[in-house]
């Protein structure tokens, strides 16, 4: 059993009870995610890129690139102090909301929805970086406001005005998978902040009253509904809207136990759209099978813990809550991306985060990862215990350093 105390010189080992154990276990996952997304976006990619006359490392080369932008956003992000965060939730927000608007009058139309901001030869999704700032901003004014939640009026006030304009931005690009994520984002934070149980229904009714409002009276809702129709309707097949669908189970039930073998998938040979970005989970159940799928399901799940236990075990509200929205996004979004691959939800366009191809999500999603692990990091004791480690771990340098010298 590991030991809470810890003196310089001295480490626990790592299990569970351990004060580091968020702080590796966010580090572990967040890295292992991050290697088999590359991997499974050059394997599933490499058909369609030659198909397009390109180099068949195209769209791996190009996500190697966002990997390597994000991973030293996300090592700034777990050294900035929480202090920083909570000065940056206004400003942060500010911009999003910026970006947001300027989506609506320059953005570009991609797959029917305008949620792409050109920058010259580089496009970016302002809705993600959003997803970040409304996650820092909830944990600012809910954390500062928790002892006053069971009221209605501080329940409301500013936390929901700001997630309603932030939702309806998005909305108004007609990005439905966003707004339904950062709709579990917005709830995570709400339930961990103690908001009452009734008026989170309450909020739950009439935000399902809007999705069903754009579903089906928006311009394009006459194709949403159809999804729906094909999803759970018994005209399924692959003349209908579900043919995206049907192609996703034809490559998990191709792929069996094991898989037909890494780079092996008949489905992203030009029959499964999408097969590196939001269908990529498919090809890594063909590919890999039922192993590689439990695979990524765990390595989802124990991200998920261990952000579960930052929340228990910090004592800073603001970390509470911005943790919690980051969980519920991030493993919400990745089980609603997984819903969408075996056919229990219609297609609506979200990426599985870390893996899924796609620039703007990889590195707001490393991002919003490293503030947790910063979080992780300030957890009672694991400070002290991750000098002591760092103190053995140049100790140990030090001595096979004199041994070489020796030598």
């Amino acid at each position: 059993m590991a030991t809470t105390g810890t003196s310089r010189g001295s480490y626990q080992p790592v299990t569970w009870n351990s004060n580091v154990s968020s702080y590796y276990l966010l580090v572990g996952t967040t890295g292992l995610l991050t290697v088999i997304g590359l991997i499974m976006v050059l394997s599933s990619s490499t058909v369609t890129s030659i198909a397009a006359d390109e180099s068949p490392y195209a769209a791996f080369l190009v996500q190697a690139q966002y990997a390597l932008i994000g991973l030293p956003v996300l090592v700034a992000a777990a050294h900035l102090p929480v202090r920083w965060y909570k000065r940056l939730a206004l400003p942060g927000l500010a911009v999003a909301l910026a970006l947001l608007v300027a989506v609506i009058f320059l953005g570009e139309i991609r797959n029917g929805q305008q949620n792409w901001l050109p920058l010259g030869s580089f496009a970016f999704q302002p809705s993600e970086l959003a997803k970040l700032a409304l996650a820092i901003w909830l944990g600012t004014v809910l954390g500062r406001k928790q002892p006053l939640l069971g009221r209605w009026s501080h329940a409301m006030m500013p936390a929901v005005p700001g997630a309603v304009v932030v939702l309806g931005l998005v909305l108004a690009g007609g990005d439905l998978g966003t707004a339904l994520v950062m709709g579990l984002l917005v709830a995570g934070a709400f339930f961990v902040a103690g908001v009452p149980l009734s008026f989170m229904a309450l909020g739950s009714a009439l935000a399902a009253f809007v999705v069903g409002y754009v579903f089906i009276l928006q311009q394009d809702g006459g194709d949403r509904l159809q999804r729906i129709i094909a999803t759970y309707g018994a005209e399924c097949d692959e003349a209908s809207e579900c043919y995206q669908s049907l192609h996703g189970l034809f490559g998990l039930g191709t792929g069996g136990l094991f898989g037909v073998g890494l780079g092996g998938s008949r489905e992203k040979w030009s029959y499964l759209p999408e097969a590196h970005n939001d269908f990529i989970f498919a090809v890594i159940g063909e590919e890999l099978g039922l192993f590689g799928t439990v695979l990524v399901l765990t390595l989802i799940a124990v991200l998920g813990l261990a952000m579960s236990r930052v929340i228990q075990r910090h004592t800073d509200p603001f970390v509470k809550v911005a943790t919690a929205a980051v969980g519920c996004w991030v493993v919400g979004q990745a089980f609603v991306n997984i819903g969408v691959v075996i056919g229990v939800l219609p297609v609506i366009g979200v990426p599985l985060p870390l893996v899924s191809a796609g620039g703007s999500a990889l590195i707001t999603t490393m991002a919003a990862l490293g503030m947790v692990i910063s979080f992780a990091r300030t957890e009672p004791g694991a400070a002290k215990a991750l000098a002591a480690r760092g103190s053995v771990v140049r100790k140990s340098l030090a001595v096979l350093g004199g041994a070489v010298r020796r030598r």
